[in-house]
């Protein structure tokens, strides 16, 4: 990529490398190593590893917090070592376990926070009210924070985070702890964030269900290391091996229609009038039917099972496990 490409990254990193402890001493920890990134303004990037493949501190280091190793990163044009107060005055991050002042109300951790990034009163106030409407705070709002339930001070914990207005949002774990009716309103107002108001949110979430629901591509980090990058749907299809099928149908007569040699896993059931199948590739499923029915077979549902991102999930903590090995599509 092009200097000039970079620069209209919301993220760019080149061989991003963070080491905790002394490089000589045996005890030290590579968290981060050689990431190279790019994250595009406007799109919901998930940033998907298990409690130590290096995410915490990717992000820190993306807002300045921490200084890099060694390598380089550009974040909405700033270089967060260098510029990090300005750069985060145009970040909001939400915590898996976010602080709040619990003696104060809700409007109350609100109003600071407005003023410790130079929102205006008049602003912060506005703000606040539509944010606390918004995550269905607006009738707690002069309650001391202490008295909320945990789902409570995470919706309270996200609208702190977007009370600025911030161009990129890091969200860790956002739905944890929330009923079904708040979490949904969260997924919803993420994908409200980036298609109308063209913020960039980077989701840090063991969900895998949700961020194959929310997020444009992923990245899956092991070990500090980048092992996979991509679209939900090119990453399962690329990284799994076919596509299950489940086929209902009256019979299934082996002397009048045999399975083509490269099906897999081959099994019907009788009870149920089922017959499954692995076929390599999704572009096999029309030609199979089609054989079926020309057999004499009536068919009544044919439902083809891709793998999901989770399935790919852990395909690829195992691939990392045995080989090292990184796939980017």
């Amino acid at each position: 990529m092009s200097s000039e490409d970079a620069k209209t990254m919301a993220v760019h990193t080149e061989n991003l490398k963070r080491i905790f402890g002394n490089v000589n001493e045996r005890d030290h920890v590579v968290a981060v190593n050689g990431l190279n990134l790019d994250v595009r303004p406007g799109e919901v990037f998930g940033l998907l590893g298990h409690n130590g493949a290096g995410k915490t501190t990717t992000i820190r280091l993306l807002n300045g917090v921490l200084a890099p190793t060694a390598g380089s990163m550009r974040v909405l044009g700033y270089d967060p070592v260098e510029e990090g107060p300005y750069l985060r005055r145009q970040t909001g991050v939400l915590t898996e376990s976010p602080s709040l002042d619990e003696k104060l109300s809700a409007q109350e951790n609100l109003t600071i926070y407005g003023r410790l990034y130079g929102v205006d009163e008049t602003t912060t106030r506005a703000r606040a009210a539509e944010l606390l409407e918004t995550f269905d705070l607006s009738t707690r709002a002069a309650e001391p924070v202490g008295t909320f339930s945990k789902g409570m001070r995470q919706r309270l914990a996200l609208a702190r985070a977007l009370l600025h207005q911030p161009r990129l949002i890091f969200l860790d774990e956002p739905t944890a702890g929330l009923d079904p009716v708040a979490a949904e309103s969260v997924r919803r107002l993420i994908l409200r964030l980036t298609e109308e108001n063209r913020r960039t949110v980077i989701l840090c979430t063991h969900n895998l269900v949700e961020a194959q629901r929310l997020c444009h591509r992923v990245c899956v980090l092991e070990h500090g290391q980048l092992v996979a990058l991509g679209t939900p749907t090119n990453l399962s299809r690329n990284l799994q091996q076919g596509i299950r099928l489940t086929i209902e149908m009256d019979r299934y007569d082996p002397d009048a229609f045999s399975p083509p040699e490269a099906a897999r896993e081959v099994t019907w059931n009788a009870g149920a009038q089922v017959l499954q199948l692995r076929l390599p590739h999704r572009e096999d499923v029309p030609a199979l039917v089609a054989s079926l029915v020309d057999a004499g077979h009536r068919i009544y549902r044919v439902s083809p099972e891709e793998p999901t991102l989770e399935d790919v999930y852990f395909a690829l903590h195992n691939a990392h496990e045995s080989a090292g090995k990184k796939v980017v599509v």
